[in-house]
């Protein structure tokens, strides 16, 4: 990404893009006040997120017992009455789902990898499926402290142990036939890297034609296997994403409102919710409404504007899909791919 002369001044800057997670999966309902458990009380949630300013709504959702629900079924009900609700809103379905068979005899016809390829078979389709890049750890608790997880289950040392092993299940072969599903059914995948080799591997796949779509991307600052909330981590990052990507910046607890108030004045996207943060000063929570109505009055200070959901769609270039390698690195803004017999510097071609 490039930064000119003049692009910290806002009025040349796109419009902020407010990302929320509102459903905070990994809490259990008696960790926060805010954790909505009825299919009405999750639909709501996104109403008051939205209204509040968010436009990019990533969705998990809770059974009636505040489990996470692994049934297909629950979600196609929960896009549906979203679809209903919010209508501009842009729907970005966690890809970190594995669902379950439903139903007596369901279980034979259920392979591994099909049970998270099922993603893409989401019906009403969102806009949105994300995936992360490389099987690798997810060591959350590398970063959290006793302050951080005070007063919920994350402070149970047997549930801390527990997600200090766990790991990102995405190798070579379930990245290629997930990338080619949701692309064969019109649902935008978004990335969702922790640090640079994650970054490359992405490159990689579109140098090599596996992506052919619009880059939009987060900066996942959540340690233990990504990157930690260290802006020079960021500012690498940055460094090494083509010009035409979409780049929103995520982290853990408190760490999210000092990364974040960074990248609305570099002209770049935040994410924010109380399945990435609790609180808001020291000892005192924060709902994900307030979270997300904390980046519009920051945004507004920066005299940034602030994304509709029409102009959220048109910044992260939902439906577009592009014919070939060749033209998708044009769009991004990367060098062409090497021609055999050509040495030194490629050049890049107009998008």
């Amino acid at each position: 990404m490039q930064f000119l002369d003049d692009s910290l001044l806002p009025e040349n800057q796109q419009p902020l893009v407010i990302q929320v997670a509102p459903y905070g999966p990994q809490f259990l309902p008696s960790d926060c006040d805010d954790i909505p458990l009825t299919m009405a009380e999750q639909v709501q949630e996104a109403v008051d997120c939205w209204n509040a300013g968010a436009t990019v709504l990533h969705v998990h959702v809770r059974e009636a017992d505040g489990c996470g629900s692994k049934r297909l079924s629950m979600f196609n009900e929960m896009l549906a009455r979203l679809r209903d609700a919010v209508p501009e809103m842009l729907l970005q379905v966690g890809g970190s789902i594995s669902f379950a068979p439903e139903g007596e005899g369901a279980q034979a016809k259920w392979l591994s990898d099909d049970t998270r390829h099922m993603l893409a078979e989401l019906d009403p389709r969102p806009d949105q499926v994300t995936i992360a890049i490389n099987t690798n750890q997810m060591n959350i608790c590398e970063l959290l402290s006793a302050d951080d997880v005070a007063g919920t289950s994350l402070a149970n040392p047997a549930l801390q142990e527990a997600y200090r092993e766990m790991t990102i299940p995405s190798g070579p072969a379930f990245v290629a036939e997930h990338l080619k599903r949701l692309q064969a059914n019109g649902i935008q995948p978004h990335f969702m890297l922790g640090d640079l080799g994650q970054f490359e591997t992405v490159e990689r796949l579109i140098r090599r034609g596996v992506y052919t779509g619009p880059l939009v991307l987060n900066w996942v600052a959540i340690g233990g296997g990504a990157d930690g909330p260290n802006p020079r981590n960021l500012m690498e990052f940055i460094n090494r994403c083509p010009d035409n990507a979409v780049l929103t910046v995520e982290s853990l607890m408190r760490h999210v409102l000092p990364l974040n108030t960074m990248a609305i004045a570099m002209g770049l996207h935040v994410r924010v919710g109380i399945e990435n943060n609790l609180w808001g000063r020291k000892g005192e929570r924060i709902t994900s409404v307030r979270q997300v109505e904390q980046m519009v009055r920051i945004s507004r200070e920066l005299h940034r504007e602030v994304a509709s959901g029409k102009q959220a769609k048109a910044i992260y270039r939902i439906g577009e899909h592009y014919g070939s390698a060749d033209e998708t690195l044009a769009k991004l803004g990367w060098a062409p791919n090497r021609l055999p017999g050509t040495r030194g510097a490629t050049l890049k071609l107009a998008a």
